[in-house]
């Protein structure tokens, strides 16, 4: 199929759908007919969008952690012990890394490998070989929303398997889960293969099964400029909503200085809204997710609760809707159920601390609003440009010119030619514009902020501090200073 923005039509989709069943056997046990009165009879309190809505509209902020093991029965016991000791209000269903490259063998493996060991040997749930069967187990054991959520390129048959077997929410996108997680897989193919899953979505969707979609906000997690994460997000957000998805939650990974994680949110809401209304996508409800600190994390768990705490602070104070929690080991790999829930129970004391007071809208917060807000509109604007009208085309091209260039990021596809650093005050910034359509005003702003820092701290801007700023939070603070 050629590559554009515009909605599949059922005949393409299905031409395609006989393929994705085939991946792997359980694919034959996909029903989509009897998948919808499935749905249909999913309580209200376990449908994640019907979840979102209500906070949005209460102004709550909602926790989530990640989580995710082998083996059926621990799945769904990890998943209760995170609702009942963690208080987490949504759940997730993390994917093993086996699942995301679609090597479904080698999860099958570790499925039986872990049986005999009697514990997790995956670092998720391979949901694909489970099947659907083994997906409504967990559905029917666990008395929350849940969300799919993994990191895969071409996730395909695990949102055929995952939606038939009762998930209401799925994450990732065509931009988001290719340029962070892989480094040879093309653009055109990752649009096309979450196009698909896209539409699929929407097929649900008109059935009346409303299913949530959340592209990846924080992309490489490290030193992400607001606009460049909010571009992608508005785009994976526009590329879904013309498949026919009524429901999208747009992300955002916290940066660490709280005006501009604050002024993120709101610039983020505001500008969906503007871009989805411009081009006609008006019936789609939109909601936020902040996720907390994505960089380096201190090894000491004392100090980890502080990230943590300061995280579930800027997600409540900018009141999105919900917060992707992290854990005490986050620096030490896969944590315990008892850390995890540490993490979840930090964050919700957070929230329910800060629930009742609202962050002033002061002039720091509303000039860091108009920069992201200008520094996006410079982004999307430039890659609807590009593809002439297409946001599908306008994002291919724009990553081949580096008008959308994402920091740290493996894939081949990326110019990888901008350089973030953090200013005087800790909010990210751009020691290197590279090739980002910024006006002169804007790329003027990020020079003076960034020799700003320099003369405080009495050193030439340069790539050191790039460098000290990626490891200054696991080493106890915000700012990469010279020793």
């Amino acid at each position: 199929m050629e590559l554009k923005n515009k909605k599949w039509t059922h005949d393409e989709f299905y031409a395609v759908r006989a393929e994705v069943l085939k991946q792997w056997p359980t694919g034959r046990d996909v029903d989509f007919d009897e998948a919808i009165k499935y749905h249909e009879n999913i309580p209200a309190n376990r449908q994640f969008a019907k979840r979102l809505v209500k906070a949005k509209q209460k102004g709550e902020t909602l926790t989530q952690p990640r989580a995710g093991v082998a083996l059926i029965d621990d799945h769904i016991e990890l998943l209760n012990f995170l609702k009942k000791e963690g208080e987490a209000d949504l759940l997730p269903t993390t994917i093993d890394s086996y699942t995301r490259q679609n090597q479904y063998k080698e999860a099958q493996n570790g499925i039986e490998e872990s049986l005999r060991a009697g514990r997790s040997l995956l670092n998720g749930f391979p949901a694909v070989n489970h099947g659907v069967a083994g997906v409504r187990k967990v559905v029917e054991n666990v008395d929350a929303p849940l969300q799919v959520r993994h990191g895969t390129p071409d996730a395909r048959l695990l949102a055929e398997i995952t939606l038939a077997g009762g998930f209401t929410s799925y994450e990732g996108g065509g931009i988001s889960y290719n340029i962070p997680y892989a480094k040879s897989v093309s653009l055109e193919k990752t649009i096309l293969d979450w196009q698909y899953c896209d539409r699929l979505v929407g097929i649900y969707a008109e059935h009346g099964i409303e299913i949530n979609r959340e592209p990846f906000g924080p992309l490489t997690g490290t030193l992400v400029p607001p606009s460049i994460s909010h571009a992608v997000a508005i785009i994976e957000g526009i590329l879904a909503a013309e498949q026919g998805v009524k429901n999208i939650t747009l992300g955002y990974g916290q940066c660490g200085n709280l005006i501009q994680d604050v002024a993120a949110i709101k610039a983020l809401e505001a500008l969906a809204e503007e871009y989805f209304a411009k081009h006609g996508y008006t019936d789609c409800v939109l909601t936020t997710v902040f996720h907390q600190w994505m960089g380096g994390f201190p090894q000491d768990e004392a100090k980890a609760f502080a990230v943590i705490s300061w995280g579930a602070a800027a997600a409540a104070l900018a009141k999105a809707t919900k917060v992707i929690v992290k854990t005490p080991h986050e620096a030490l790999g896969i944590p315990t159920k008892e850390a995890n829930a540490q993490g979840l129970r930090a964050t919700k004391q957070m929230i329910n601390m800060l629930r009742d007071q609202p962050f002033p809208l002061t002039k720091e917060v509303e000039a860091e609003i108009e920069i992201i807000k200008a520094e996006t509109r410079c982004l999307l604007d430039k890659v609807f440009e590009l593809g002439g009208g297409d946001y599908a085309v306008g994002t291919v091209r724009a990553f081949a010119a580096g008008v959308l260039d994402v920091p740290f990021a493996p894939s081949k596809f990326n110019l990888n030619k901008i350089l973030p650093a953090r200013d005087n005050n800790g909010a990210v910034r751009l020691f290197d514009v590279g090739n980002l359509p910024f006006t002169q005003d804007i790329i003027d702003f990020h020079r003076a902020k960034i020799e700003e820092r320099g003369k405080a701290e009495g050193r030439s801007p340069s790539f050191q501090m790039v460098i000290d700023d990626i490891y200054a939070i696991s080493n106890g603070r915000l700012v990469g200073r010279p020793r």
